[in-house]
């Protein structure tokens, strides 16, 4: 139901040019070799995730089977660990060690195309993977989507099972009051359905803001994740964390290859806390405080939706300051800041934005 591009959903209006330039100058160093770093113990975990396979009605937000096979032997490689995603939020909570270059595998909506088409090769593949729901398509007994029984058999095989919500609203929309209506009425279909209520969350279409990561947080939720680029790491606040998207466009083997060996960008002290934009914060003075290990903050560059290379400014000591030249339109944005990591591999962080429409917040249903 989120729509995929280089660094998450597609945005509407101006937002949705990716910066591409800075993509294809990481994919192209991908290209020529991650590198085989040793399986050293890390404290950091890439996870990707989809929506569809095999669909071509919904290119957007499909990938083709040939795409995901070339994913899955890529990480048959032997360099990546594939863990189930509680496990990897489960070690960085409790500062439990990770191999390096861990992999968790997402899938978004629960389209019928994954119980056609990436549960069996999931399954032949062993390989662990957490599926995002909301209830009422499922409910309403929607042909595009699994039904109850089918989610049944996925949990029953092993598959996590995590909450999308009910109705896969606009979260930034809604007030306290109807998030938590909203997250206890789904979370009653799941014990329903299931027996007990999921410890995953994913934002619909990617969207947050610090209502939203309140309202998941309050519900009980063990970790809540985003559709912005970039590697999760320890210490990162477990309310927003990062994802690599992927759809027709943007699901080349060379953009596989670039994300799944990532290495995190860590930084600290992140400004805006509030990721709504609402007047006079938008366009966001977006800053952050870059870790000791690293290095140099030249090599830090910095792109944002529709706008393509940033401005980064050094304002004191390892505080960057990064600003796009005017405000994003109403919809998803984002800003990514990459730069180079040992063995050819290269360090990402990035944060997503939500504008308002001209109508504001919606009225709590």
């Amino acid at each position: 139901m989120s729509h995929v591009s280089p660094s998450g959903p597609r945005r509407r209006g101006a937002a949705a040019r990716a910066p591409a330039l800075a993509l294809a100058v990481l994919a192209a160093v991908a290209a020529r070799g991650a590198g085989s770093a040793p399986a050293a113990a890390a404290d950091h975990a890439v996870v990707v995730m989809y929506h569809r396979f095999g669909d071509g009605r919904h290119p957007s937000t499909n990938v083709t089977l040939e795409q995901f096979e070339a994913h899955l032997a890529e990480l048959r490689d032997g360099k990546y660990r594939v863990l189930p995603l509680p496990e990897i939020v489960t070690a960085l909570k409790n500062g439990a060690p990770l191999p390096d270059r861990a992999v968790g595998l997402s899938i978004d909506d629960a389209f019928l195309s994954v119980y056609r088409e990436a549960w069996p090769r999931l399954k032949a593949e062993g390989l662990p993977f957490t599926l995002f729901v909301a209830t009422d398509p499922l409910d309403r007994g929607s042909s595009d989507y699994m039904n109850w029984d089918q989610v049944r058999e996925l949990r029953d095989g092993g598959v996590t099972i995590g909450s999308q919500t009910g109705r896969h609203p606009h979260m930034p929309d809604l007030d306290p009051a109807a998030l938590a209506a909203e997250l206890a009425r789904s979370n009653a279909r799941f014990v329903d359905e299931l027996g007990t209520a999921p410890k995953l969350f994913a934002y619909p279409y990617g969207e947050f803001d610090l209502d939203a990561r309140k309202s998941v947080a309050d519900a009980g939720f063990a970790a809540a994740f985003g559709q912005h680029s970039g590697v999760i790491f320890r210490g990162m606040d477990m309310t927003a964390l990062p994802r690599f998207a992927f759809n027709e466009s943007y699901g080349d083997i060379d953009r596989f290859r670039l994300s799944v060996n990532a290495l995190p960008l860590v930084v600290s002290d992140v400004t805006p806390l509030e990721t709504a934009l609402t007047g006079d914060m938008n366009p966001p003075a977006f800053g952050f405080t870059v870790a000791e290990t690293m290095g140099r903050l030249d090599q830090v560059s910095c792109y944002g939706s529709g706008y393509g290379k940033a401005a980064v400014h050094v304002v004191g000591g390892r505080r960057l300051e990064v600003r796009v030249p005017n405000r994003f339109p109403p919809g998803r944005a984002r800003i990514n800041c990459t730069m180079p990591g040992p063995d050819g591999r290269w360090r990402w962080f990035g944060m997503q934005f939500y504008v308002p429409g001209p109508k504001g917040r919606a009225v709590p249903e």
